[in-house]
């Protein structure tokens, strides 16, 4: 089933670099004052599928400068469908990625791009087999950018590109300071050669603090592709300086 397998790539991708990455790129300069060359993260996503990631950003020089920076992660997930004959099956996949990039600070925010390898393999397990599908590698070029128009705003927008299924997924958010965090709607939006399509719409409270831990949750309502209905999706992602 193809827009299964699709949806939950989809997950991967989003929570891979995407969710957090945008955060990290950002977070040195508004929530940690010195030279920092570390940063830890994790993110759940969880709507038609479930997706954990974890992973690190690590910087060949301050985060809080410009420079060049890397982007880890390691990622597992799993959805339940319905296989061959419309017996019930769950699909677990597993996922990595590794990108180099340079980002730049600027009075407004800062920009950064990345590119580099990502991979992942998936199992279909249902009660009589258990099949493991080939592993699929490429190349991913991924670019944010973390705008402040006015001193109680944000602007946020990222676009990633891979080439394992010639994909393409963006994210926009805005957000006004207010209880500690930046809150405010998103809208993402995820297509690939296999015609899959998929639209979330939802609200996020981004940048607050717990003791040394930063956090972002989102909520709203998910359409994809062969899927008559709009499903709920809920995000939860922290960072924290190492």
């Amino acid at each position: 089933m193809g827009t299964s397998r699709a949806s939950l790539t989809c997950h991967g991708r989003r929570t891979s670099t995407v969710s957090v990455a945008m955060l990290l790129i950002a977070a040195p300069a508004s929530a940690v004052g010195g030279e920092i060359d570390a940063l830890l993260f994790g993110s759940l996503d969880a709507g038609a599928a479930t997706f954990l990631t974890v992973g690190a950003k690590l910087g060949l020089g301050p985060l809080d400068h410009d420079g060049f920076v890397a982007l880890t992660s390691v990622g597992s997930g799993r959805q339940r469908e319905r296989g061959d004959f419309g017996l019930p099956r769950t699909r677990y996949a597993f996922s990595a990625a590794a990108v180099l990039g340079y980002q730049w600070f600027f009075d407004w925010g800062v920009a950064a791009i990345f590119s580099g390898p990502e991979g992942s393999i998936e199992m279909l397990v249902d009660p009589r087999a258990l099949a493991a599908l080939p592993a699929a590698y490429g190349l991913r070029l991924h670019g944010e950018i973390w705008a402040r128009p006015t001193e109680n705003t944000l602007l946020q927008a990222t676009a990633i590109l891979g080439s394992t299924r010639s994909s393409l997924w963006t994210r926009l958010a805005w957000g006004y300071r207010a209880w500690g965090a930046h809150i405010g709607p998103e809208v993402s939006v995820y297509g690939d050669e296999t015609g899959y399509r998929k639209w979330n719409l939802g609200l996020h409270a981004t940048d607050f603090a717990i003791a040394r831990y930063s956090f972002r949750v989102s909520a709203g309502l998910q359409t994809e592709s062969g899927r008559r209905r709009a499903s709920p999706y809920v995000a939860l992602a922290v960072w924290s300086p190492w």
